[in-house]
């Protein structure tokens, strides 16, 4: 058996079982850094910053919902929201209102990290005042600490039409109504003075109409557009038309879809709320303006970047 050297009585054979004394020392250093590494992190808080957003991240998809008194309204776009995580788990999915609710949309933009990326998805259905002046200008004002996309309005498009098919027939409206020559439908909306808001209802009616196999479908308005929910189920007496149901074209309840209802003849659909068509159309226009802002560097929002599609 090969003796321990004398002239180094510090350190140990190799198969002795006994630790070297660089071992030992290069244990005791090793210990002695996390020591000191966990003792600085205690010592200095302010170190432990959040991780910022890298440009590789899915940029946060913000609804923009106009707010309402209604005390129903806030629970519905919750849902809706909740079915769209649900639809895509792995993305940041934040509420922000114009007015009324909170969390208003630029207290929502203030709470994004520095240089993180964000697309808003109005919840309205049609290009308006919010839609062209109010969404760009919070986009605007969150620059260019945070870089904002707005999306197109979620109509007109099919998945739209599906989700108003969907209520009317919750509401009790069947194939055998829609073949009736008596029957048809006013399409509700919130109205607005912009005409290419108009042109998306109208284009709206249409979709429910193909969709309801050919049943007339006439657009009114609950405020700033003519015809009233009222004056379109009068003309629509006047032609023949005597069994008149309402679609509500409205996110949530509130004034105006309370208004709508209440000047329903005969069916009154509830509002959208999460249907889940709603929810995979708000994705959808999520989707479009994210891989727009990849496909082009994200400066000024532009009026064709608004449009439906």
């Amino acid at each position: 058996m090969t003796q321990p050297d004398p002239r180094h009585p510090s350190e140990s054979h190799p198969d002795s079982g006994f630790p070297t004394a660089a071992q030992l020392f290069g244990r005791i250093t090793a210990q002695l850094g996390t020591q000191l590494r966990h003792l600085h992190h205690h010592r200095h808080p302010e170190t432990r910053r959040p991780p910022m957003s890298t440009p590789h991240e899915a940029p946060a998809l913000v609804a923009v919902a106009h707010g309402s008194r209604d005390p129903r309204a806030l629970p519905a776009v919750t849902a809706l929201l909740d079915r769209v995580r649900e639809l895509r788990p792995d993305l940041t999915v934040r509420l922000g209102h114009i007015e009324l609710n909170e969390p208003l949309l630029t207290d929502t933009l203030d709470t994004l990290p520095d240089g993180s990326a964000a697309v808003l998805v109005p919840l309205l259905f049609s290009r308006g005042h919010h839609v062209k002046h109010d969404l760009p200008q919070a986009a605007a004002s969150a620059a260019p600490r945070v870089h904002v996309r707005v999306a197109a309005p979620l109509g007109p498009h099919p998945l739209l039409a599906e989700a108003l098919h969907a209520r009317l027939t919750e509401a009790g409206w069947t194939a055998r109504h829609g073949a009736d020559p008596a029957t048809a439908v006013v399409l509700a909306a919130a109205g607005s003075r912009d005409p290419e808001s108009a042109a998306d209802t109208r284009r709206t009616a249409r979709l429910l109409s193909a969709r309801l196999g050919g049943t007339p479908v006439v657009p009114a308005y609950a405020s700033a557009a003519a015809p009233t929910v009222a004056e379109a189920v009068r003309a629509l007496a006047a032609r023949g038309h005597h069994r008149v149901a309402v679609a509500s074209c409205f996110t949530a309840p509130g004034l105006f879809a309370t208004r709508a209802a209440a000047d329903a003849p005969w069916l009154a659909a509830a509002p959208l709320g999460p249907h889940p068509a709603l929810a995979r159309l708000v994705l959808h226009r999520y989707d479009r303006a994210a891989a727009r802002a990849t496909a082009a560097p994200a400066t000024a929002t532009t009026t064709r970047q608004l449009t439906p599609a």
